[in-house]
Parts: C-alpha cells; sequence; structure tokens
C-alpha cells in the first residue's frame, strides 16, 4: 500500500469514526428466542438440535455481546463450527423494580430453568455450560446448590474466588468495611438498582490506560481499519453494560468481595449455605495473563475449592478480563483449550488437579 492509499484509507476511517455511523457495523449472529420470562431471555444460535448443547451464561451487568463480539472474534460462531448446539442467556437491564433480586434469583431460578430447559430441546442430554467473568462464579454456585441438574461440565473464563488477591480491589475492600452497607443501602433505596452508567463508569476505570491513550491509539492506527473496528466494538460492548440489582449486588459487594468467602468453598445466603463441593462434573477455568478484574492469583484457588469435581484443571492464557474471552490470541488459545475440552471433559487424568500454561502463538494450533 503506497502513501497515497494510506492517507486515503486514513481519511476515511477518519469520515466513518467522528462523523458517520462508525467503521465496524453492529454485529449479532443471528439466533431465536427459545425461552423467556423475567430476566431470563434463552437464545438458540444455528440450527434446531445441531449437536450436543452447550448453554453461554452472561455475567450479571454485561452485555451478552462477550460471546459474539465480531464476526471473525465470536465464540458463538466457533462452537456452531465443532458442530455444537448453542444457547445464551441474557437477563436486560434491571431497574427500581427489581432491588430485591439476590444472588439466589440466579442460582435457584434463572439458570437452573435455562440449563433444564437446553437439556430438554436437546433430546434430554447434559449440558455444557460455559460461563465468564461472575457468571462463572454463579454457575458454579448453581451447580452446587442444585447437584441434580443435567450437567455434564462447566468451564469459566476470569471468575475471580480469592477478591483478596485483587489488588484493584484493596481499596474497595477496606473502605468497604466501614462504608459499604449504608453506601449500598443508600443507592438501593434511591434507584433501587446500582444504575448501568455507575457502572460502565467502574468498568472503564479499570482499563484506565485504555480509556487515556484511546487519542494516540487511533492516531497510530487511523489507517487501519481492523485495529479500529475492534476497538469500536468493544466500546459499544461497555456502553451496552446494564445496572445490578439492588441485593445482588450487596451480596457481591458483602460476601465475595469483603468478607471474600468464596476461598473457604462455602457462600452464606441468608440462612443457608452454599457449598462448592457439591460441585460433582469437571471443571475447566481460565485465567488472563494481563487480567486485573481476576487476575491469575484470585482465579486459580478454583482448584482448591472444587474438592470433589472429578477433575478441575486451571490454564493461564494471555489476555485482559475481556480478551482472555474474546481477544484476538483467544482462538489458538483458550478456545482451543475449551474446544480440546468439551470433546472429552475427563480428559486423561480423571481425579486431578492440573495447574497449566497455554501461551500459544496464532497459528501454531489448529482445531
Amino acid at each position: 500500500m503506497g502513501i497515497t492509499d494510506i492517507v486515503s484509507q486514513a481519511a476515511r476511517n477518519a469520515w466513518s469514526l467522528f462523523v458517520a455511523d462508525g467503521i465496524a457495523p453492529p454485529h449479532r449472529t443471528p439466533s431465536v428466542v427459545v425461552g423467556d420470562g423475567p430476566h431470563r431471555t434463552l437464545r438458540r444460535f444455528g440450527p434446531n438440535d445441531a449437536g450436543a448443547p452447550v448453554l453461554l451464561v452472561t455475567p450479571l451487568a454485561a452485555s451478552s455481546s462477550c460471546f459474539d463480539l465480531m464476526p471473525d472474534q465470536s465464540l458463538v460462531r466457533y462452537l456452531l463450527g465443532l458442530g455444537r448446539s448453542v444457547f445464551l442467556i441474557e437477563y436486560g437491564e434491571m431497574t427500581a423494580q427489581d432491588r430485591d433480586l439476590g444472588l439466589e434469583y440466579w442460582i435457584d431460578d434463572v439458570l437452573p430453568e435455562a440449563i433444564e430447559r437446553v437439556s430438554e430441546l436437546c433430546g434430554n442430554r447434559d449440558v455444557d455450560v460455559v460461563a465468564w467473568s461472575i457468571a462463572g462464579t454463579l454457575s458454579l454456585l448453581s451447580a452446587a446448590a442444585h447437584p441434580e441438574l443435567p450437567l455434564r461440565s462447566m468451564a469459566v473464563f476470569g471468575s475471580p474466588i480469592d477478591y483478596s488477591k485483587i489488588p484493584l480491589m484493596a481499596v474497595p475492600r477496606l473502605a468497604g468495611k466501614f462504608l459499604a452497607e449504608p453506601v449500598i443501602g443508600a443507592a438501593t433505596a434511591l434507584f433501587g438498582s446500582i444504575p448501568a452508567p455507575a457502572v460502565r463508569l467502574a468498568y472503564r476505570i479499570t482499563a484506565l490506560e485504555r480509556e487515556l491513550t484511546r487519542p494516540w491509539f487511533i492516531a497510530r492506527n487511523l489507517a487501519d481499519s481492523d485495529k479500529l473496528a475492534r476497538m469500536e466494538l468493544v466500546d459499544r460492548f461497555q456502553d451496552d453494560i446494564c445496572g445490578y440489582a439492588g441485593r445482588a449486588f450487596e451480596q457481591l459487594a458483602m460476601r465475595l468481595t469483603i468478607a471474600n468467602e468464596l476461598p473457604t468453598g462455602r457462600l452464606h445466603l441468608d440462612g443457608r449455605v452454599v457449598d462448592l463441593s457439591r460441585v460433582t462434573v469437571p471443571v475447566l477455568a481460565f485465567g488472563g495473563t494481563d487480567d486485573v478484574l481476576a487476575p491469575i492469583a484470585a482465579a486459580e484457588p478454583v482448584t482448591s475449592v472444587l474438592t470433589n469435581a472429578p477433575r478441575v484443571r486451571f490454564v493461564r492464557v494471555p489476555g485482559s478480563h475481556l480478551g482472555l474471552l474474546t481477544g484476538p490470541l483467544a482462538p489458538a488459545t483458550s478456545w482451543a483449550e475449551l474446544a480440546v475440552f468439551l470433546a472429552d471433559p475427563m480428559g486423561d487424568r480423571p481425579g486431578e488437579v492440573e495447574s497449566d500454561d497455554a501461551v500459544v502463538q496464532p497459528g501454531t494450533l489448529s482445531l
């Protein structure tokens, strides 16, 4: 590409980025709704009963686009390419009417219903669950609370267990011991939820370097349509972040973050205890080398709390919190590992706890 072509492409990209509707068109792999209800829209991608079922579980407050970010960077499409029946559960926006919804709503109601529905739609086969971030924690808690569910395996991406190992949380955890209850209580009383703008701002703060270097990134890559398109799609994902139900956020703050109960393997929820030792399916867990929200030290303790799972494997992969799930290296690292796991969740060494690196350069692993 000559200098004239580069300048011309940069001019077109600048026009698209700052004046027109953007460089990358909005993307969503076609799907059909196969289950619906309050905060529980279940979607199916691809044809009826294409293969063994996989349920993608969206985190609270996040957009389900995390699994389908762009055409060539879509875990949905990757799993369809493996011949799987792919389903996704999403929750929508939280409002003041949802102030009393706690984690039990998802652990006992939304996720079990979705798993049972997917199993039913696929000839009563057991379901493989794939979840990202806090959705991985909720999925594990659902499996522990309801061991009768038709589950085959679980794969969790960037799901923190030990919040004391998250440097970003050190100050909030300390301040939260004194301020969390009155502040969260006031927010819940006023709004009924933690509003989406506040959650979006907090998410952007965790990626502050990206936000501060954004002008330089655009200037440096103005002629690179692919990089700018990816930036746009990540921005749209951030803009689609929803709010939290008030009670669920309070439980996440007080029980998981400040009290840091999960490393004990037990979570106290209003008079009951959910014990992670009751998870009895194989589990694959991923930690991102550049993840600040769920660093490896915080995610890896999953191997010590799932004491009765027949196999637990923790894999370190390159990427940030979102990048380990859908970054440019994901197809050759985390997705490749996921494909091997889904083909045989028990692997060659059933009953063992494993911790491995999967830092694979693009193109060195083909599945």
